[in-house]
């Protein structure tokens, strides 16, 4: 339970950390940030595959069925937190540079937290479900999966924030809730995995789904919507690469 703790603090404080960068940089480039992003999508991929789809297939009667069952559930899951909750960008409902009221900046503060928890619940969600099983390596390949995704998520929610007005101090409490959302979900998860063996397959596969659906849905076309996209895919290939070492190495 206390390597699960730390992983889960590690987890959420990688979202603040990636927010403190972005303080410091005050908004990084188009291309430095798809070759970060597309960088986190390789990683998530191959831990995606090791850390949970494989582990998985792998943990007893029925596995292979109800692996197949919880990759579209975990997609699903994902695209109902997308209908129900606004992306980030339109959260906002400002172009860069207006200030908002006081009144509607509160609401719209109100509502950033709530997009950025629903997405990052699951997350903490997969992390938590890995360390259900026996394989302490795959579920840190995941956390560490997730905790590199969530350093450039944090770094690309604090310009837009700034831009409509909020201070820092209100700006970086936000990260704060976000990165506690993490944390809360990563307990959560471990806590529904080690109550019944029985649904852990579908547990890891759900979150494997989800995953998936992230990489697919979201990060891999932000990071190829430009002309030029060799850079972002080389930097996928490298993060994809890295955790196949990691996973060697800890085998």
């Amino acid at each position: 339970m206390e390597i699960v703790f730390l992983c889960a603090i590690g987890v959420g404080l990688s979202t603040i950390l990636g927010a403190l960068i972005g303080f410091l940089i005050k908004g990084p480039s188009e291309k430095f940030s798809n070759i970060i992003l597309a960088f986190a999508a390789g990683v998530m991929l191959s831990a995606s595959i090791w850390g949970l789809i494989i582990p998985s297939m792998e943990s007893g009667r029925f596995s292979f069925i109800l692996t197949v069952l919880g990759l579209p559930a975990g997609a699903v899951l994902i695209w109902l937190c997308n209908k129900i909750v606004p992306h980030l960008h339109s959260v906002t409902g400002l172009e860069a540079g207006e200030i908002s009221t006081n009144e509607n900046e509160i609401n719209r503060v109100l509502l950033f937290v709530i997009a950025i928890g629903a997405h990052n619940l699951p997350e903490g969600l997969a992390t938590g479900v890995s360390f259900g099983t026996e394989n302490v390596s795959g579920a840190l390949m995941v956390a560490l999966a997730i905790a590199l995704q969530n350093i450039p998520e944090g770094m690309v929610i604090i310009a837009p924030m700034l831009s409509v007005g909020i201070n820092k101090r209100r700006t970086l409490g936000i990260a704060l809730l976000t990165g506690a959302t993490e944390i809360v979900g990563t307990l959560v998860g471990y806590l529904f995995a080690s109550v019944s063996s029985v649904v852990l397959p579908f547990l890891l596969s759900l979150a494997g789904g989800s995953m998936l659906f992230v990489i697919v849905d979201e990060m891999i076309p932000e990071t190829h919507a430009g002309k030029k996209t060799l850079a972002p895919s080389l930097s996928f290939l490298f993060g994809f690469s890295l955790i196949i070492v990691i996973n060697s190495i800890l085998n």
